[in-house]
């Protein structure tokens, strides 16, 4: 039996009138960057996540770049972040000219762990203290990350909140949704997320009509009015047939995020059964909004060569991620080192991500959770 880690066709197939409608109105308009598409998802996104405005970009990275960018972050700053998580939170930092400073996870949610942030910064310097000037919390698989103690550590600190949500569309932290917490809310429409497009796309959120009003220009070179330009922004548009895409997608996102939790404790319930809990630690919820962009076990005992087991039977696995950020050769004039992050660290050795799309049979959970049971001779 085959089990991929994600099949989109099965989703395609379900809307694909929908889609190509949608994809008609685009090409016969033939009006394909921004525009009223656009402008109608920007709303549609806003109302969603409960923000007061949202502007489409280019792509999820692009979200975390121009956030900064309208922080006025750059050269001689610092953020904090996550050690693990995927590498455009850290790299867009970078990008800017600021500094990553990194902060262990919760090992039981693998967000950032709010006492490692308030460790940091109590070592901190008080030269460096005054060059900090945000955080990005990132809601990684699905799960918002502590809002309550990052905002809390923001106000102490002056620090505006980047919150990356990248994964996390429709996830809460009590009951706030994803993107509306913090002074900019990023997301990524990547195909392969809980809300994706037919390629690149992004969005960014925000409750502040001044921070609005400075992200559309930065999207478009810094220019109002055209060709007049009032910052160095960058190429960060979002395409009309994504917007109008996602637009149709949007509508069915609360039913697939559904069928993702009841997966997720299908899988539950197939690992107490089949008695592996002692081998295999499922995912860990704060709340009951999960979305599950990703179910992320941890397997401290031979997980590369369970995984190699499990593509052998044809099952799609991966590992998210296989290299904390501190110790990836591109931040290592940063000066960190083996040890620093060990959670992190135990977190990119341990874990293995297991297919969990709305569309993932009985029978296919069934297949997986036997043939991990079966590599463990149990």
């Amino acid at each position: 039996m085959k089990v991929p880690l994600l099949d989109l066709r099965g989703q395609y197939k379900k809307i694909e009138k929908q889609i190509m409608q949608a994809a008609r109105e685009v090409f016969e308009t033939q009006y394909f960057i921004l525009g009223p598409k656009v402008e109608s998802l920007e709303k549609e996104i806003a109302g969603y996540c409960n923000s007061a405005f949202a502007v489409g970009v280019s792509s999820g990275s692009d979200a975390l770049l121009i956030s900064l960018m309208a922080g006025d972050i750059g050269r001689g700053d610092m953020v904090i972040t996550t050690a693990y998580t995927f590498f455009a939170t850290a790299g867009s930092i970078a990008r800017t000219g600021a500094e990553p400073v990194f902060a262990d996870i919760d090992p039981t949610t693998y967000n950032i762990s709010v006492q490692s942030v308030k460790n940091l910064l109590q070592k901190m310097s008080s030269n460096n203290l005054k060059k900090l000037k945000a955080i990005i919390p990132v809601h990684l698989y699905g799960q918002c990350s502590d809002m309550a103690g990052i905002s809390e550590i923001a106000t102490k600190y002056d620090l505006l909140v980047i919150e990356d949500a990248a994964q996390a569309i429709g996830a809460e932290f009590n009951n706030k949704p994803a993107g509306s917490m913090g002074d900019f809310g990023c997301f990524s429409f990547f195909p392969s997320k809980n809300l994706g497009a037919f390629g690149d796309a992004g969005m960014v959120t925000t409750n502040s009509a001044q921070l609005f009003n400075k992200l559309k220009i930065m999207r478009n070179h810094g220019a109002d009015p055209k060709y007049f330009h009032k910052f160095t922004g960058g190429n960060f548009r979002l395409d009309a047939l994504q917007a109008a895409i996602l637009s149709v997608k949007l509508k069915y996102l609360d039913n697939w995020n559904r069928s993702r939790r009841q997966n997720a404790k299908k899988y539950r319930q197939l690992f107490s059964y089949m008695k592996l809990d002692d081998i295999i630690t499922v995912p860990f919820e704060t709340e009951d909004s999960h979305i599950y962009n990703q179910f992320v076990i941890s397997v401290p005992k031979q997980r590369d060569n369970l995984r190699q087991y499990l593509s052998e039977a044809e099952i799609g696995t991966e590992i998210y991620y296989p290299v904390p950020l501190h110790l990836q050769k591109c931040f290592s004039y940063l000066g960190y080192k083996q040890g620093d992050f060990p959670k992190a660290e135990h977190a990119a050795r341990s874990t293995l991500a297991l297919p969990i799309y709305p569309e993932l049979s009985d029978e296919q959970q069934e297949y997986v959770v036997q043939k991990i049971k079966k590599f463990y001779s149990l």
